[in-house]
């Protein structure tokens, strides 16, 4: 896993995998499968990553489908946990949308070799195993609806379309991964600030107004004129 993909926010890629061989062969899967896409990766690619052999892998794993599944459960639980940490968690609908954002945007860039498979490998999951992560998708949403819904509700937002409006900001703090470069001019936090920026004035919230979260202005990497830079 390359060195963008190291502990953030005190979260360290993987440590739920044990033992140390299992989880050598899981980052070699996830650098192989962002690399190649799952379906041309071969399980002798994975294990040839990972030092060992191919007859090794399935110690661990019985199948290249399982060890997808394995890396979609942990990406999925992490985001998930996320979310509604913020959905869930003290202040307004504006503070924890503003949390919600930032830290799934994070998330997204720090680990963005990780979040491509995760976010971007769903149809090849075994139907048993789609279903098992479209569920955890759905609960996401609904984290994050639940915020939108408050807001509505306590005048903070302006937001005619509550699932809609879902879908356009997931769909916005999950393209991050696919375009996020360490070599870029934006770190990490600061593509979270912007993004948490643009998604309050989304929804009507803008950081000067009534509900914004505190210490949020008009400037600084929130109020950057352009598109975000690779």
């Amino acid at each position: 896993m390359d060195s963008a993909e190291e502990t953030t926010g005190g979260y360290r890629p993987w440590s739920e995998v044990t033992p140390d061989a299992a989880r050598r062969l899981l980052v070699a899967a996830v650098e192989a499968f962002a690399e190649r896409g799952y379906h041309a990766t071969t399980t002798r690619d994975i294990a040839g990553r990972a030092g060992m052999s191919p007859a090794a892998l399935y110690i661990h794993y019985k199948t290249k489908e399982e060890l997808l599944h394995r890396i979609s459960r942990i990406g999925h639980d992490k985001a998930l946990e996320i979310l509604e940490t913020a959905a869930f968690g003290p202040g307004s609908a504006a503070e924890r949308l503003d949390a919600a954002v930032r830290s799934f945007v994070l998330w997204h860039a720090a680990h963005h070799t990780t979040a491509r498979v995760v976010q971007y490998e769903l149809d090849a999951l075994a139907p048993e195993h789609r279903s098992e992560i479209v569920e955890l998708r759905r609960r996401s949403d609904a984290a994050v609806r639940r915020i939108l819904a408050d807001g509505v509700a306590a005048g903070e937002f302006d937001v005619p379309d509550v699932p809609g409006t879902t879908l356009a900001v997931l769909s916005l703090c999950i393209d991050v991964a696919r375009w996020f470069n360490t070599a870029g001019r934006r770190t990490p936090e600061e593509v979270g600030a912007l993004y948490a920026d643009l998604v309050l004035r989304m929804v009507g919230a803008a950081p000067n107004g009534p509900g914004a979260p505190r210490g949020q202005s008009g400037t600084g990497v929130g109020s950057e004129s352009g598109t975000a830079q690779k």
